[in-house]
């Protein structure tokens, strides 16, 4: 049978994109299928309250590149669209500490610092990775804060898939001799993670899957690919039929035929679409599907300020700095553009207790010990400009397993270590110490509040590595266990707690998978 393509990658994030410019670099004939929209630069929203360009729900009509997901144990934040989370990151590219590397289902399979080291230094350069010039108000209020606690020598700025240049002016591709886009000089707006309306961040459509594209990668996008079954022999050595339906709109189908799928639509795509596989067309996936979920153990939390005269902390880049607050933590100040208040709507003052009645019983106590604090916070006009969002992380380890649900899409059950908590307490010191620097209080979204779940950004694991099926999901070159050219290339597939924000991981790790897929004959 001729098959239509060699490869149908499922997914456009930071593993998809690598895929299809190193897999067409070899000669080989791609698709990607990607279930959000293409954006342009303009298509972009100017604020997050523009929500059919900035949420993804299309049950509601909302076609944009975030997408929130809320499980039993956590709230899961995502990118969609063509270029993945690069569109709506926080441009962030830290290599995480030696722990890593070192622990996992997947320490025992190699040397991984060692031999991931050279595909960092390629993943560097193909995001155009660049330290941030510019500390700015939220910088030097954390950078204060480092004072405080005797760390100022453990606070420095990001290393970030920016191009700085001269701010707004647009130069030819200064990163691929002529073969990418032009640029633009970023203009520290803050509006990085509503996506970039100034040319100037490095997102995945800018550099993989711009390459890819002259290579003849096809992408495909508003598809959502529902099922992949093998053709021929039952390892999947003859094939596969992956069949797809429109994301947006009328609910139309169709179907593909390649020798190889890779599996790159992030923890939410990946994972989910794997365990109904499982049950029907893919049978001999390994039982470890869904197992070894991480969440970065971190903490979002709030900070607005009261102040008369408050500083602007919307300008800058979304995170233009981090602290290193002990060897296992970091503490990072995000921030979003001017008049990206939406998630005001969705944040409560946050009260450490182990009981919801409590916590609510101490807002209300918060209510009467700072009346006009409260409602300042509440009521603020110029929501984006006077708040400090605190994102906390932490290396040390627990996991949960995600499984299909029988109400809802999916659900979270407990694995190993403390089940993730909203209420991490060196992060609520740390958000007190900022609160009152700014006169504010400490808010968090209302799941975080009210259940005690904590919002993460980088949910990881699900199909992680590992030296066989009864351990994981994909062996060390990220080969799925139990069928032939079937690879797993996303956040799914990672086995440790990176303790940072994971994007240049996944880049380095899929650099390194690709790097063992031969030219082809």
């Amino acid at each position: 049978m001729a098959l239509e393509y060699d490869y149908v990658i499922i997914g456009s994030g930071f593993g998809g994109s690598v895929s299809a410019l190193r897999l067409s670099e070899k000669g080989y004939k791609v698709l990607v299928i990607e279930k959000g929209k293409w954006f342009q630069d303009k298509d972009f929203p100017k604020t997050n309250w523009n929500l059919k360009k900035w949420l993804w729900e299309p049950k509601a009509k909302l076609n944009g590149i975030f997408k929130m997901t809320f499980l039993n144990h956590v709230t899961v934040l995502s990118g969609v669209g063509v270029g993945g989370g690069s569109l709506t990151y926080a441009n962030t590219l830290p290599i995480p500490k030696k722990e890593f590397f070192k622990t996992g289902s997947w320490a025992q399979l190699n040397d991984w610092e060692r031999q991931l080291k050279p595909f960092y230094d390629t993943a560097y350069t193909m995001l155009g990775a660049d330290t941030n010039p510019k500390l700015y108000e939220s910088d030097l209020l954390i950078k204060d804060l480092a004072k405080d606690i005797g760390k100022e020598a453990h606070f420095e700025a990001t290393k970030v898939a920016v191009y700085f240049g001269e701010a707004g002016k647009k130069v030819a591709d200064p990163y691929f001799n002529g073969k990418g886009p032009d640029r633009t000089g970023c203009v520290f707006c803050g509006a990085c993670m509503t996506g970039c309306r100034y040319n100037a961040k490095n997102t995945l459509d800018k550099n993989y899957l711009h390459l890819a594209q002259q290579l003849g990668t096809e992408i495909l996008a508003e598809k959502e690919v529902y099922n992949v079954s093998v053709l021929g022999n039952e390892d999947g050595s003859d094939g596969y039929k992956i069949e797809y339906k429109s994301s947006i709109g009328k609910k139309s189908k169709a179907s593909v035929t390649a020798k190889g799928v890779i599996f790159s639509g992030g923890v939410m795509g990946t994972v989910p679409l794997l365990l109904k596989l499982k049950k029907s067309s893919l049978p001999s996936l390994s039982d470890a599907v869904g197992k070894n979920i991480r969440t970065n153990n971190e903490s979002l939390l709030l900070v607005t300020s009261t102040d008369k005269n408050p500083k602007d902390y919307s300008k800058g880049i979304a995170i233009g700095s981090i602290l290193h607050t002990d060897e296992n933590s970091h503490l990072e100040p995000v921030r979003y553009g001017e008049g990206s208040s939406f998630s005001k709507a969705l944040t409560m003052p946050t009260i450490h207790n182990k009981f919801m009645i409590f916590r609510l019983l101490g807002i209300i106590g918060l209510f009467f010990k700072k009346p006009s604090r409260f409602f300042k916070t509440i009521f603020s006009k110029n929501y984006a400009q006077r708040t400090t969002i605190l994102l906390f992380m932490q290396t040390l380890d627990s996991t949960l397993q995600i499984k299909l649900g029988k109400f809802t899409k999916m659900k979270t059950v407990k694995e190993s270590g403390p089940k993730p908590s909203a209420f991490i307490p060196e992060a609520m010191e740390l958000g007190k110490q900022v609160a009152n620097k700014v006169n504010g209080i400490p808010y968090a979204n209302f799941t975080d509040a009210l259940l005690g779940t904590p919002t993460t950004a980088h949910i990881l694991g699900g199909a992680v590595m590992a030296e066989n099926a009864s351990k994981g999901v994909i062996d060390k070159y990220n080969m799925v266990f139990g069928y032939k050219n079937m690879m797993v290339c996303d956040g799914s597939m990672i086995s440790a707690n990176p303790g940072v924000n994971p994007s240049l991981s996944i880049t380095a790790i899929s650099e390194h998978a690709m790097s063992h897929v031969g030219n082809k004959k």
